[in-house]
């Protein structure tokens, strides 16, 4: 199993090198599970990225649900990724109801389809982003973990926010809108405008009131806190989302075409502080 989580490590450091670098702030008697939660994560959240149309995507997103369901072909062991997470899974009794609501999320990524209402996409970043969160905090201090449960779920939407305005530039060319409907309607920009970035200033409005909702559930997170030290290696990443929406609106409708996107160096130094004085 060792090899296993080793191989998770590895695969997280190229897809996800933000949580990568939380695994390593982690204990190191805890990072393989970690590794495991977080790979998978990737794993599912890169699917578009892997295939063309949507039906394949389904299809890799349905292996991943019949695995944690004891439902999949072949055996599991052969692969390490999921041999990992089945371990990580058992060990530390982890809800295979929220992952596999994760995997159910994850299918709006592999469509087109617009994001309907702020409520929509919190409900969508609630079951992926918060409940990674939650899943971490249940393996570094299970105990602590319901304390923080509200704190990561506002902590989760605030990423997600973050995740996708970063995400903007890509989205745009794969004809995909994460933003809400209701939230471009209020600001007078279209889906089809944001898409083909016609209209800069109605965009720019749209991309603050994005950021807006973004620092609105950071500040809920905050509040809530009840986060335990032993917990915190699962909140390092969103320590990131301040300086990340902060960059975006200064960007404004340069988002659309630019992510503006901290530098790495930053990133890992803003995690390291957090580690040290809380993510918040």
């Amino acid at each position: 199993m060792q090899a296993n989580y080793a191989h998770c490590l590895t695969v997280l450091r190229e897809t996800d090198r933000d949580r990568y670098l939380a695994c390593l702030l982690a204990p190191a008697e805890k990072q393989g599970a970690l590794a495991a939660l977080y790979a998978f994560h990737a794993e599912i959240a890169r699917v578009r990225d892997m295939v063309r149309e949507a039906l394949p995507g389904e299809i890799r997103l349905q292996w991943w649900r019949d695995l944690l369901e004891g439902e999949a072909d072949g055996d599991a062991s052969a692969n390490p990724l999921a041999a990992a997470l089945l371990a990580t899974v058992k060990e530390y009794g982890l809800p295979i109801a929220v992952l596999t609501d994760m995997i159910e999320a994850r299918i709006f990524d592999v469509y087109n389809d617009p994001m309907e209402s702020r409520a929509s996409f919190e409900g969508y970043a609630g079951e992926t982003a918060s409940a990674l969160i939650q899943l971490a905090s249940l393996i570094l201090d299970p105990a602590a973990a319901p304390k923080s449960a509200n704190a990561a779920g506002h902590a989760g939407v605030a990423q997600a926010v973050a995740g996708a305005l970063l995400m903007l530039p890509i989205h745009r060319r794969r004809g995909q809108v994460y933003l809400p409907a209701d939230l471009l309607a209020a600001t007078g920009l279209t889906p089809e405008a944001l898409l083909d970035g016609s209209d800069r200033p109605a965009a720019t409005r749209a991309v603050e009131a994005f950021v807006g909702l973004g620092r609105e559930h950071l500040a809920k997170a905050r509040a809530a806190n009840g986060i335990s030290a032993a917990n915190r290696p699962a909140f390092l990443p969103v320590s990131l989302v301040r300086h990340i929406l902060d960059a975006v609106e200064k960007a404004g409708a340069g988002a659309l075409d630019r992510s503006p996107q901290p530098p790495q160096w930053r990133r890992q130094w803003w995690m390291w502080w957090a580690m040290r004085r809380g993510p918040f």
